[in-house]
């Protein structure tokens, strides 16, 4: 295998690898269920990425042509991980878990569990 394309190989996986461990880290880490969605849905996102990017690179100069199973997969990961995370955060609302003391805008979680449209402060002065 060529010097360059084991490198690039390389990188992508060590990339890949950093952000599945702070992804991970931050799951165990962080304090709430909202916060908590952020490390599996930001950092491992990105990080499976490089990982099977790296993955298509090699077997692509292994094979000899291109494997798009790699790509694939990280299609479909792109795509339902921010709909699962929404579908978790909604749950987690809906199911009136607690936020944290330092979260902005908590007056906001009980408008978005009765289901009614936002009320910014201008509005909430002219009544």
């Amino acid at each position: 295998m060529s010097f360059w394309v084991e490198v690039i190989v390389s990188i992508l996986l060590i990339i890949g690898g950093t952000f599945v461990l702070v992804g991970s880290i931050g799951l165990f880490r962080l304090k709430d269920v909202y916060c908590r969605l952020h490390g599996p849905t930001k950092a491992t996102t990105v990080g499976l990425g490089g990982i099977l990017l790296s993955s298509m690179i090699y077997m692509s100069h292994h094979n000899g042509y291109l494997s798009i199973h790699e790509l694939l997969i990280t299609l479909f990961l792109v795509i339902t991980a921010p709909v699962t995370a929404h579908i978790l955060a909604k749950a987690a609302m809906h199911h009136k878990v607690k936020t944290m003391e330092a979260t902005r805008n908590s007056h906001m979680v009980t408008t978005a569990r009765e289901q009614r449209p936002p009320v910014s402060d201008n509005d909430a002065g002219s009544s």
